[in-house]
């Protein structure tokens, strides 16, 4: 694997990037160091033409156990606590906003509190099916700081992101499946394996129609159907003169599978 720092590795196959927290002794927990090389591999990623889709797991027992108390300076300033996390942190979530890639969180382990959140700020989630998730924050007076508030409702409804930010319950792989947490669970042997086929099915297919896609499911959230429809009929427009489009029509007439190029 490709090292940006000793916090974070990568790997790359059939046009899939994995970006591995590794601080496995910490659980993943992430420092400064691991957010500022998370973003830079994010960036990175973003901006390689060979990368369709995007994994990002841990190394080790865990996904991410959230922030590194021990390895962060304990400001007392409440603005200095405020850019702790706005000039820092939240730089990840930002980055993830600017990927019109697919990206999938592969929990293979524990993901606690700022670890769940990084989890679900990705468009999917797979789960290792001994594992369990939760945000922590309550259990010692905090507001989900990075970004659980935003992200959670938005994927399992008000209720269940209420029941699971008031009380900091953990949740194991079933439930998190059945509540649409997560996409799919898969045993521990299994696991990657698995989350890379599904990352590969996505990537083969035509790119420009996968990324438009998530562009229109992301600005539609924000919009009314009439907006919503103006903006994909031109999305529309605009596939219909790509290659994979017209690839795709002629695999079906002729019953045989597509080769899409990605343009």
């Amino acid at each position: 694997m490709k090292e940006l720092s000793s916090t974070i590795v990568q790997d790359f196959k059939n046009h899939v990037q994995i970006i591995k927290l590794n601080r496995p002794e910490k659980k993943n927990a992430f420092n400064g160091e691991m957010i500022e090389a998370w973003v830079n591999a994010l960036l990175e990623a973003k901006n390689n033409d060979d990368v369709h889709v995007i994994v990002i797991t841990g190394e080790g027992s865990a996904f991410c156990a959230g922030g590194d108390v021990e390895g962060m300076s304990n400001h007392q300033s409440p603005l200095d606590n405020k850019n702790k996390l706005w000039r820092n942190i939240h730089r990840v979530p930002m980055a993830l906003r600017d990927i019109d890639k697919p990206v999938i969180a592969a929990i293979n382990g524990p993901a606690v509190g700022a670890g769940l959140d990084m989890a679900l700020m990705c468009d999917m989630r797979t789960i290792v099916d001994s594992t369990k998730v939760s945000e922590g924050y309550v259990k010692v007076g905090l507001v989900p700081g990075d970004g659980g508030a935003f992200f959670l409702p938005k994927i399992i409804g008000e209720a269940k992101a209420y029941e699971m930010l008031w009380t900091g319950k953990a949740i194991d792989s079933d439930q998190a499946l059945n509540i649409g947490l997560v996409n799919y669970s898969y045993k521990q042997e299994e696991f990657m394996d698995k989350t890379l086929e599904l990352a590969e099915q996505i990537a083969s297919g035509p790119q420009v129609a996968i990324r438009m896609t998530k562009r229109a499911v992301k600005y539609s959230r924000n919009m009314d159907l009439e907006q919503s429809l103006d903006l994909i009929s031109s999305h529309y427009a605009i596939i219909k003169e790509t290659h994979d489009h017209k690839e795709g029509v002629s695999a079906f007439t002729e019953k045989r599978k597509p080769k899409f190029l990605g343009k």
